[in-house]
């Protein structure tokens, strides 16, 4: 009987992605093992912010009750590159499954691949920071121009969550077909806030009203700011346009529409913003006034042209028949204008947000790792 193959699995961040991640890895254990001939998944470290638990002799670690075994760990947290150097001595292929947005363990990617350790991971910092650590991760992964026996790479979730936005775009751009424009609403948060604030069929309440509901539904960052700035779209826009050809710097470079009103900038806290947001509803009233009085409504948009090479993120309004107008709930839209789809574009949509759908792009990702390492 064969005995197949045996890859490491490390896992950091395990907040909620990252338990809804161990959940998925250990249900794709069991059908992993079952394979003819099986690959054993083998999880040899967990780690969050301020604790690790990790297999001196890289035995597996219980993927159901690593999160208690990790409660309890009393010794020292190690660097990461420390653990990073404890993954390369692996006695076998080793993937790394990053659950964080941490912006600096991100510049350590390259170090990694070249260590021949693969990354899966939903980090947005990493793939939309400095055009400079977007090309030095794929200069060392195996499926960028690094070398044979280097580390693969994937972030499907980092746009989208579970929907293969990254997917698609790059089969687009790797079968030739000519990207022209790209456009949608890329935010979960911002796709509820204005399908509430100025629903399709008349009504919706205050903008300020809306934004408490989004976060008291969980919908908002803790500090509401946090997606009102417009930045988490931003980087999303950024990693698309790069795949698409576009040398975007940063998620700065481009105009980016903050809906924070600038007096409101310096509150102390999300709490504070909220009970001050009120006295600044007549600015959105307006906003939303003249899309309606146009037989429109007004929707929070990123969009790409390729041609033009302008990239932008912000209010705009659209025909009420628009697809980008009849979003329901937190849904995303992305629409792929290409030459080959001319005036009818390929349209994803689906929720781009919340722990399991991210985490199933996160596993997607690791499947494909998986397949490739020999």
């Amino acid at each position: 009987m064969a005995t197949g193959k045996t890859i490491y699995i490390a896992v950091v961040g395990v907040g909620g992605v990252g338990q809804a991640f161990l959940g998925q890895l250990a249900q794709l254990q069991q059908r992993l093992a079952k394979k003819s001939p099986p690959t054993n998944l083998t999880l040899i470290l967990v780690r969050r912010s301020t604790k690790q638990l990790s297999s001196p002799d890289y035995k597996p670690i219980n993927i159901g009750t690593a999160l208690a075994e990790l409660d309890k760990v009393t010794t020292p947290f190690p660097q990461l590159i420390v653990s990073v150097n404890y993954l390369a001595k692996a006695p076998g292929k080793v993937v790394l499954v990053d659950n964080t947005s941490d912006l600096d363990f991100a510049t350590v990617y390259p170090l990694v691949l070249s260590k021949g350790i693969s990354i899966v991971t939903p980090n947005k910092k990493a793939f939309s920071h400095t055009f400079s650590l977007w090309t030095r991760i794929f200069e060392a992964a195996a499926n960028g121009s690094g070398p044979e026996g280097n580390g693969f790479v994937f972030h499907e979730s980092s746009v989208g969550a579970g929907l293969p936005v990254l997917s698609t775009l790059n089969e687009l751009v790797e079968t030739g077909d000519e990207v022209i424009k790209i456009e949608g609403v890329f935010s979960g948060t911002m796709s509820f806030l204005f399908n509430s604030f100025q629903p399709v069929a008349g009504g919706g309440g205050t903008f300020a009203a809306e934004v408490k509901k989004a976060k008291d539904l969980g919908y908002t960052e803790p500090d509401p700011r946090d997606d009102l700035n417009g930045l988490d779209v931003a980087r999303k826009l950024t990693i698309l346009a790069r795949i698409a050809g576009l040398p975007v710097e940063s998620p700065t470079s481009f105009p980016v529409q903050s809906l924070i009103p600038a007096e409101l900038k310096d509150c102390k806290s999300g709490d504070e913003f909220l009970a001050q947001l009120p006295e600044f509803d007549n600015r959105m009233d307006e906003v939303k006034a003249k899309a309606a009085k146009e037989g429109k409504v007004v929707r929070f948009v990123g969009s790409i042209n390729v041609g033009s090479k302008e990239v932008k993120v912000g209010l705009e309004s659209f025909d009420k028949s628009h697809p980008i107008a009849a979003l329901k709930g937190s849904d995303n839209i992305i629409s792929f204008y290409t030459k080959r789809y001319g005036s009818n574009p390929l349209i994803i949509q689906g929720a781009g947000a919340g722990g399991e759908v991210t985490a199933m792009g996160v596993t997607g990702d690791l499947i494909k790792v998986i397949k490739l390492l020999r």
